[in-house]
């Protein structure tokens, strides 16, 4: 399945742009929606998920965004691994009540680490309570990419991706690799994470 990443400033916007998709990631922290507009997008019929980055948020405000998010419907929430561990205790049962699956997602934009430190990494996600651990790392080599694509021969489900350029194969071969679902831009030029794939484009490579 593929999955289109919405960064969209107005909720008409948002829409558009999630077209004949059936699953999309809601960036809450980029699109800028009322709490309402929100609600309506996790309302949608298609399933969603919910991600939400430090930065432009606090953690309560994070918690509260997501809750809401929960409880208007998202299929998944998405947490990084710095912050699920302020987070859980707060939104694993809150999740859980709504049947809401959890995605711990580690980002590395400089490099991609060692065999060995990404396992780590993962089984680390899945001892805290990771339904879906995702891992996206700058590839800056073929290498890399193998050992991005590596990680699937020991542990599932996963999303693990190659991010830049050289990491484009990787979001490709995900599904193919068994990832439940890839990462896509809704159209070109529009994309949330370097090296993305636009959702039509994306339709036509898996």
């Amino acid at each position: 399945m593929i999955c289109v990443s919405i960064s969209q400033q107005n909720f008409i916007d948002c829409i558009e742009a999630i077209g004949k998709a059936k699953m999309a990631e809601i960036r809450i922290d980029l699109v800028k929606l009322s709490e309402l507009e929100l609600e309506k997008l996790f309302k949608l019929p298609i399933k969603t998920i919910a991600t939400c980055r430090i930065g432009y948020y606090s953690e309560n405000e994070i918690i509260k965004l997501l809750k809401l998010a929960i409880k208007s419907g998202a299929k998944f929430i998405d947490i990084e691994t710095e912050l699920f561990e302020n987070l859980k205790l707060e939104l694993t049962p809150f999740a859980q009540k709504y049947n809401t699956k959890i995605i711990i997602s580690y980002h590395n934009f400089e490099k991609t680490p060692s065999q060995k430190e990404l396992q780590k990494i993962i089984k680390n996600c899945f001892n805290q309570g990771a339904d879906i651990v995702k891992i996206a790392c700058k590839s800056n080599s073929e290498k890399d990419n193998l050992r991005i694509l590596d990680l699937y021969k020991f542990h599932t489900p996963i999303v693990a991706i190659g991010m830049g350029e050289i990491g484009k194969i990787t979001r490709v071969k995900a599904i193919e690799m068994g990832a439940p679902f890839t990462y896509a831009s809704p159209k070109i030029g529009n994309k949330t994470a370097e090296g993305q794939i636009d959702y039509e484009t994306m339709k036509k490579l898996i």
